[in-house]
């Protein structure tokens, strides 16, 4: 349509016979000549007016509605993204710009200095509008793939923004070129000479850019993923990956906002690796009071073992330790010789059994009760296992189930879990004080 318009407008001749006739119709009013000029004017630009408007009606409710509705039947996201981007408003409008550049030549014929002028700065509104139609089809693109299983975790805000970056570099050299007059070549040097200064300006996005690259190559980050940064108090999943800065939202709902090249440059911690597992790891420790610990007694044991997970156990060592009894003969007057049953061994043992056939526990993976060096607050007793799910709800819960477990049970074995200050401790010093109130 544009190409029929300017092949026809673009007759001198064409031209010259519409002005002309419509000077001759205004002639009659014998005005001098420059009044006639002006009303011819204004007379073509009312027509041309009234011709945009028909333009831009057949545009918006024949041909776009035409293209929105094949774009519903085929694909009705990209359609609401499209809309959402204003692309159809860019669209008619460019086609709008486009037609009234090519009537310009006709309705100012008689004024070229107001042509020149006007088709200069039309011609900078097109360039403009055009950058934005193409910046709509970018964004549209974008969020069309945000919705692909293959994109969900890809920093597409990153690559959009490189997009945009190349398209402002060319609209600007097209503007420049409009404005000045001068070959793009020539833009291209000014840049060359101002490259120090737009590097120091433009820092942190050319390092954001190095980083998201090598980010999305070596797949460190992804959109949704639970990151850790402490030294920006950032403890949650990524809802957004650009060039200049990652947006983490944290447990708490607040939205922690760093520099993309912080990834490059410190250490974070990133948890995807534990929710593709399927595990969480539990690492938590007990301190058992040392003075509680001891050898168990026959009948202590005879006791014990009427607990099921540990009656396997039990008979397995007994025959081991009446093997070993048997062959070195130890002396039956000192407990010390020989081997014997200790209560916080079978209660180690007792917790390990336990987790095993606990159904929240990943028996997939290592299951370990493991006693850590004494301490001042007695021996650490350590549970290392997974949980059979990632959630944090899931984890505290088995967790806590399990501790609550270990707390009750320990009474049993005859031990005791240090306090600060120890329970005997406190009982020792009130019957001190108790002793003390009697003498006086």
């Amino acid at each position: 349509m544009k190409d029929t318009i300017e092949q026809f407008l673009a007759d001198e001749q064409v031209n010259t016979q519409i002005y002309n006739a419509t000077y001759q119709q205004l002639a009659h009013l014998q005005l001098n000549s420059q009044l006639t000029h002006i009303f011819t004017t204004a007379a073509l630009l009312i027509a041309m007016t009234i011709v945009l408007f028909m333009v831009d009606y057949l545009v918006r409710n024949i041909f776009i509605r035409v293209f929105s509705k094949m774009m519903r039947r085929s694909q009705q996201v990209a359609h609401e993204r499209l809309v959402e981007n204003k692309f159809f408003s860019n669209l008619s409008l460019l086609i709008l710009l486009t037609i009234t550049q090519a009537f310009l030549p006709l309705v100012f014929r008689g004024f070229p200095a107001t042509l020149s002028f006007l088709e200069a700065s039309l011609n900078l509104i097109i360039a403009f509008i055009a950058l934005r139609l193409i910046n709509s089809v970018f964004k549209t693109g974008r969020d069309v793939f945000q919705n692909k299983p293959g994109f969900v975790d890809k920093p597409l805000d990153s690559y959009l923004q490189v997009l945009q970056i190349v398209l402002y570099f060319i609209g600007g050299t097209i503007l420049f070129t409009v404005i000045t007059g001068k070959s793009p070549g020539d833009f291209l040097i000014s840049m060359g000479a101002a490259s120090a200064i737009l590097m120091l300006v433009f820092k942190d996005t050319i390092l954001g850019f190095v980083a998201s690259i090598q980010v999305s190559a070596n797949d460190s980050v992804r959109v949704g993923d639970w990151v850790e940064m402490k030294r920006y108090n950032a403890d949650g999943d990524v809802l957004q990956i650009n060039l200049n800065n990652i947006r983490i939202r944290n447990f708490d709902r607040t939205i922690v906002t760093i520099p993309t090249h912080t990834l490059l440059t410190e250490s974070f911690t990133n948890y995807r690796g534990m929710q593709q597992s399927g595990g969480r790891r539990i690492k938590r420790a007990v301190n058992v009071k040392i003075s509680s610990i001891r050898y168990l007694g026959d009948e202590e044991i005879a006791k014990l073992r009427q607990i099921r997970l540990l009656q396997d156990f039990i008979d397995q060592r007994l025959a081991e330790i009446q093997t070993y009894n048997q062959e070195f003969l130890p002396d039956e007057s000192m407990p010390v010789n020989g081997r014997r049953m200790t209560n916080i061994g079978l209660f180690r043992t007792y917790l390990s059994a336990y987790a095993k056939a606990h159904p929240r526990i990943q028996q997939s993976s290592m299951v370990m009760v493991r006693q850590l060096a004494p301490t001042e607050h007695g021996l650490p007793l350590e549970l290392y296992m997974f949980t059979d799910g990632t959630s944090w709800a899931f984890y505290e819960e088995a967790m806590a189930d399990i501790f609550d477990h270990l707390f009750a049970a320990i009474k049993f074995f005859d031990l005791e879990v240090f306090e600060a200050p120890a329970s005997d401790d406190l009982r020792l010093l009130k019957q001190s004080f108790s002793k003390d109130a009697l003498s006086n």
